[in-house]
């Protein structure tokens, strides 16, 4: 049996009739799908099939249906796979007027609420192959290597210059919903990069629509920047867990007015902010700023975010109780081709090259060193430190019941409140988020105060994650 707090129960005729289809079937006897979503018991974390934990690490790769071949889709899906990915975050519809690389639209006259459909799905006769039959074996090749796809199913934009309105949003939302409800490796982001008071109804009709056709998987809603889900959403029914787009400005270039929603850099803060809502829901950073994307993002003759960043933004938000994190690199998110006519912000590198980036082959250190400790008891642990500091300086802890974790992103000491732990004595070592290496410090004094001295002289970039655990 599950010990998972589902969202959603379905109607009990339903459930009726899906046992009796499945009653004979191997699948009736194994139980859940091994590849369901659900909310952890404790509504802080993701678990998947049965209450096994489940660290989201995900990908932004925005116009992958747009913009990639069969092949290249492939190509960049196995890649992620290699490097310890689990879910890619894309647009289904970035504009009105979307056509794939083959050249097919994915609407008729631009019309959300009438998707351009052919009989029959056949790659080699182009009269078949449409849009949407590409959305739909780049979806299966993902879910053949494991990996999920968080699905926006419209852009923000398009809806803000009030191009769609309530009655077609919600024939689109039927449409997408159904078709997609039966795939095991769907999440859904309803929004696109825009405040949900921008056509407030609108964000409402298209999470409530999904989530009365799909009751099986997940929905959040992907904000501006510098803002969560939890601003206008938080109490919606159909609403499972928070996304924060923590955004890509520097703390110089943040002059926006100093709220609660906007925290600079810290995105570690709109962890601590969602977390003490109620009810509980799990909360992400959906959205940090990109690899090689240059700050604030519109002046390519500005300083560029590098690998050190979005490891930053990866541990501050994840030990502060996040319950996965989301990578991005500039080139990857709009899969830029050189010579390309167009590009946004300043894209660099090819994609092809962009995919391994060092910033990218660094992310699975920090799923690999969640999931080497007790995973659904992890709380925030900010009581542990005696020196938190402030912005590049800040150190972050999260602890669980026989171990800790705290991260500093400048290697300066580490002063803890000992005794948090069971023992007279603790083992402690060092963990690098650049490459994975533990290198061990020794038994230390469960007691007082201790202090710390990580590696290496004190720089930014100079992360390191200390571990100390019962012996």
């Amino acid at each position: 049996m599950l010990n998972l707090n589902l969202k959603r129960v379905l109607p009990y005729a339903f459930l009726v009739l899906i046992a009796v289809a499945c009653s004979t079937s191997e699948n009736d006897k194994k139980g859940p799908d091994s590849r369901q979503l659900a909310i952890s018991e404790n509504k802080r974390f993701l678990a998947v099939g049965d209450n096994k934990p489940f660290f989201w690490l995900g990908d932004t790769g925005w116009l992958l249906f747009g913009r990639l071949t069969r092949e290249e889709a492939e190509k960049y899906l196995e890649n992620r796979k290699q490097k310890g990915f689990n879910v890619v975050q894309v647009m289904v519809l970035h504009t009105l007027g979307a056509a794939n690389v083959y050249g097919d639209s994915a609407l008729v006259g631009k019309n959300i609420a009438t998707p351009k459909l052919t009989e029959g799905s056949s790659f080699s006769d182009s009269t078949q192959y449409d849009f949407w039959d590409h959305v739909d074996f780049v979806i299966d090749k993902a879910a053949e290597k494991g990996i999920y796809m968080a699905l926006v199913p419209l852009w923000g934009n398009n809806v803000k210059s009030k191009r769609v309105n309530q009655e077609r949003a919600k024939a689109y939302a039927e449409f997408i919903a159904n078709r997609y409800k039966n795939r095991p490796n769907i999440i859904w982001l309803d929004g696109g990069d825009i405040k949900g008071s921008d056509s407030l109804d609108v964000w409402k009709t298209i999470g409530r629509t999904i989530n009365q056709i799909d009751s099986t998987h997940l929905i959040t809603f992907h904000p501006r920047g510098r803002a969560s889900s939890s601003e206008w959403f938080h109490n919606e029914p159909w609403l499972d867990f928070n996304m924060v787009q923590s955004g890509h400005k520097s703390y110089a270039q943040d002059t926006s007015a100093k709220d609660r929603w906007h925290y600079g850099e810290d995105n570690w803060r709109y962890m601590q902010a969602d977390l003490v809502l109620k009810p509980t829901k799990p909360v992400i950073d959906g959205e940090p700023s990109y690899e090689q994307i240059p700050y604030g993002l519109h002046n390519p003759k500005d300083p560029r975010w590098t690998a050190d960043d979005v490891r930053r933004y990866g541990y501050w938000s994840v030990l502060a109780g996040a319950f996965g994190y989301t990578y991005g690199h500039n080139s990857i998110m709009q899969f830029y081709k050189k010579g390309d006519k167009k590009s946004s912000f300043g894209a660099i590198d090819d994609w092809t090259k962009a995919l391994d980036a060092p910033g990218a082959g660094q992310m699975i250190h920090l799923k690999n060193l969640m999931l080497a400790h007790s995973f659904f008891d992890r709380v925030p642990g900010q009581s542990l430190i005696a020196n938190q500091g402030s912005k590049y300086d800040y150190l972050v802890a999260s602890r669980g019941p026989d171990y800790a974790l705290v991260y500093t992103y400048t290697g300066r000491n580490i002063k803890l409140n000992m005794g948090k732990l069971p023992g007279d004595a603790v083992a402690a070592s060092w963990f690098s988020p650049r490459d994975g290496k533990t290198t061990a410090i020794g038994d230390v004094a469960n007691k007082s105060v201790q202090e710390f001295n990580p590696p290496a002289e004190p720089k930014n970039g100079n992360d390191w994650v200390l571990v100390i655990e019962k012996k």
